[in-house]
């Protein structure tokens, strides 16, 4: 299931979709102090905070910060600036700029206003479902992370290392086996859009649970098949799964472990197959189910 998108308005098409730039001082944003947050027109993603906008008189909607993981950014194709998407539906919202000191975090996301949908804090509290994580190891999280980040209620996935016994692990310590770390990834998700059953389905689905020492072609204990589960119920969904794969004879040797610290894998790692334009290699979905 892909995420749900809005329609868009021919104007709002040319700006998000062609990656056009509106009118300076023409946009509803640009003179507009109110409190709330700015979601993705296109997705209704949370992108900035009311707390991040700032005047930078340049006639469109500033923004010296971003909510965590919103964003992405890839260069312009004018060669010379650097563009940025929401991180969830790849739409256009405009530039980031650094260096030029009009707040003390010395940075600028100039965004088109029709890229944007602006709500009050408690407008949006009142509407926003009820959001879950789930914990994931399949091997290389790059594929994973890339599959998950897919389906219709998945707000946001993370790749990151989880299970081992040393604080905030570097990739080398966990590529070595040395911090004991699996790869997993970090699935925030709206319960009333998708179920941890389905997402634990789909984790079934996209990668081997009958592989031991790793994922495809990536060997190591770093790769090995786990769900780090939070409660009884999340432990019963992985069992009763595992018991429907054994019976059409999968030999599923994926673990159920506790759920422990996750950390963050460095922000080389994070979104890589949109940001390297590849496609995985070792994570294919066949359905099982």
């Amino acid at each position: 299931m892909k995420k749900e998108l809005k329609t868009l308005t021919k104007e709002e098409h040319k700006v998000i979709r062609e990656k056009g730039t509106e009118q300076p001082f023409s946009g509803e944003y640009d003179n507009f102090t109110k409190a709330g947050i700015y979601l993705c027109k296109q997705c209704s993603t949370p992108l900035f905070l009311s707390e991040h906008k700032f005047n930078s008189h340049c006639g469109w909607p500033s923004f010296d910060d971003e909510i965590e993981s919103a964003i992405k950014r890839q260069p312009d194709i004018d060669g010379k600036r650097v563009e940025i998407l929401c991180n969830s539906c790849d739409a256009h919202l405009g530039h980031v700029f650094i260096g030029e000191e009009m707040t003390t975090k010395n940075l600028r996301h100039c965004v088109n206003s029709i890229s944007m949908q602006f709500v009050s804090q408690k407008d949006y509290q009142e509407n926003q479902p009820t959001v879950d994580k789930a914990y994931f190891a399949g091997g290389c999280f790059w594929g994973v992370e890339y599959l998950m980040k897919q389906q219709n209620g998945v707000i946001n996935v993370v790749s990151g290392y989880m299970g081992g016994e040393i604080e905030n692990p570097a990739y080398e310590q966990v590529c070595s086996s040395t911090s004991g770390h699996l790869e997993v990834v970090e699935i925030s998700y709206q319960k009333n859009k998708i179920s941890f059953e389905a997402l634990a389905k789909l984790f079934f689905e996209i990668h081997d649970p009958t592989q031991s020492n790793g994922q495809g072609p990536d060997l190591g204990e770093q790769y090995t098949s786990a769900v780090f589960t939070s409660d009884a119920d999340e432990q019963q969904t992985i069992k009763k799964l595992i018991q429907i794969l054994t019976v059409k004879k999968y030999d599923v040797v994926t673990q159920i472990r506790p759920l422990s610290q996750f950390w963050k894998a460095e922000d080389y790692h994070q979104d890589y197959y949109t940001k390297s334009g590849k496609q995985p290699y070792c994570h294919s979905y066949q359905k099982k189910f």
